[in-house]
């Protein structure tokens, strides 16, 4: 029976020390979706906090110094914290009226050749103005047909927006025309040079 309490006890031993050296402890500077806030201690995979958290400046490691220094800076880190809140919340909004179009080579029944990622529209964004980490876009899965799309963009743990993405046919320019239309109508904005120009022919015809 001693045996048995010994060889438990060793068991025990050994999955806690293989989760000691796989996971370590950080003390988080940042509020971090789905893991914590500002001054919490977690216990992550040791790549997670040494490839994301920590070169991101959102966890420091769970030192004395560190703790000492967290504890002098808390009302200061609150406070970017609470700044960069505020960025992503106008942020959000500009997306919301903003919209993507991403052109795609497809078959004529609309099926993509390929597929539409969140690192697609990342990269979409960026050419529009709009720095946003892929890992806020949340696709649920990749787009493989053409059509328009509402996806969710959480740019903070408790700011989230709805984007509209367009996936255009290519090799099909009056869907990119009909996309500036329909845009310009959403937002009350000004007409496209294009569009000013077909009407200008149309006042010249009336008037002949």
């Amino acid at each position: 029976m001693v045996e048995v309490f010994r060889m438990r006890t060793s068991a025990v031993r050994i999955r806690y020390s293989e989760r000691e050296r796989f996971n370590m402890k950080l003390l988080l500077q940042r509020n971090v979706d789905k893991l914590g806030r500002i001054g919490e201690v977690v216990d992550v995979a040791r790549g997670y906090g040494r490839n994301y958290l920590l070169p991101q400046g959102l966890a420091v490691e769970l030192t004395p110094d560190n703790i000492n220094r967290f504890e002098t800076m808390k009302r200061r880190l609150i406070q970017l914290e609470l700044e960069n809140k505020d960025k992503q919340i106008v942020l959000s909004k500009e997306i919301e009226k903003a919209s993507c179009t991403i052109i795609a080579n497809s078959s004529e029944e609309g099926h993509l050749y390929g597929s539409v990622t969140v690192k697609d529209i990342a990269q979409q964004l960026a050419a529009e103005g709009f720095q946003v980490d892929q890992k806020c876009i949340l696709l649920e899965q990749p787009i493989k047909e053409l059509g328009i799309y509402m996806v969710k963009v959480r740019l903070h743990p408790e700011v989230e927006c709805q984007m509209k993405v367009w996936v255009v046919k290519g090799d099909d320019p009056s869907e990119t025309k009909k996309r500036a239309r329909e845009s310009s109508a959403d937002t009350g904005g000004e007409k496209t040079e294009e569009d000013a120009g077909e009407a200008g022919l149309e006042d010249g015809d009336q008037g002949q």
